[in-house]
C-alpha cells in the first residue's frame, strides 16, 4: 500500500474539528454540577458525613439491594454509597432523613439506580 500524504492528495473528509472539548478539572466539573443540581453542596457538610457513616453502620455495611458486603474503596464496584431512596432535589428535610437513606454498592447505584431514575420510577414519596 502506498502512502499518499505529502503528494498533494487530501483526505476524503478534509480537516475535521475536534469532537471532544478539552478535559476540565475536577473542580470545574464539580462547579458545573453544583449549578445544575440543587442541594449538591449538602454533600460537603459535616452533618452529611456523620449521617452517612451512621447509615452505613445501621445497615451493617451491606448493600440493601443486592446483599453485597461494602468493603471496597471508590471506585471499586463494592464501595459503599449512601443513596436517597426518593430524590431530595435540594430539600434539606428529605436529604437528611435517615428513613430516606440506604446503603448500596457503587455498582448497583451506578447502574440499576440510574436506570430507575431515567425511567422516572423514583418521583413519588417513600
Amino acid at each position: 500500500m502506498g502512502r499518499l500524504s505529502g503528494r498533494g492528495v487530501g483526505g476524503r473528509l478534509g480537516r475535521q474539528p475536534a469532537r471532544l472539548a478539552a478535559p476540565i478539572t475536577e473542580a470545574e466539573r464539580s462547579k458545573q454540577r453544583a449549578e445544575i443540581m440543587p442541594g449538591r453542596s449538602l454533600y460537603n457538610t459535616a452533618r452529611w458525613k456523620r449521617l452517612r457513616l451512621e447509615v452505613l453502620k445501621r445497615d451493617g455495611f451491606i448493600c440493601q439491594q443486592t446483599g453485597v458486603r461494602l468493603t471496597g474503596k471508590a471506585p471499586a464496584p463494592n464501595s459503599p454509597i449512601v443513596d436517597h431512596k426518593t430524590p431530595h432535589r435540594g430539600d434539606p428535610a428529605l436529604f437528611f432523613d435517615p428513613a430516606n437513606l440506604q446503603s448500596v454498592s457503587k455498582a448497583w447505584h451506578d447502574s440499576e439506580k440510574q436506570r430507575q431514575e431515567k425511567q422516572g420510577w423514583l418521583t413519588s414519596g417513600l
